[in-house]
């Protein structure tokens, strides 16, 4: 009887514990039920990094560009980052904005 007890509280501590990780991996918009857009032109890393398909080194990169070029002027500059092709834009065009 007491194993069977251990085993149940083991189970629920699990499901716990991976509900705590896909909540804690949820972008802030999707945490809060809206859709807020990313202004790409003032966006933090984390922001950044929050939109579909762009890591980290992508984040980066995108900040890099806006450093050494300026705001970006419309959606299609994104391309001129590198590692952000047709697909990638695809992605994150609808989660975007340049204000």
């Amino acid at each position: 009887m007491k194993r069977k007890t251990a085993i149940k509280i083991l189970t629920v501590a699990l499901a716990a514990l991976v509900i705590s990780f896909m909540i804690g991996s949820m972008s802030f918009a999707e945490k809060n039920g809206t859709t807020a857009l990313i202004n790409i032109n003032q966006a933090t890393l984390k922001e950044l990094t929050s939109l579909p398909g762009i890591g980290k080194k992508r984040a980066n990169d995108i900040i890099a560009y806006r450093e050494k070029n300026g705001k970006f002027t419309n959606i299609e500059d994104l391309k001129k980052v590198d590692g952000i092709g047709k697909d990638t834009l695809e992605k994150i065009k609808d989660h975007i904005v340049l204000e």
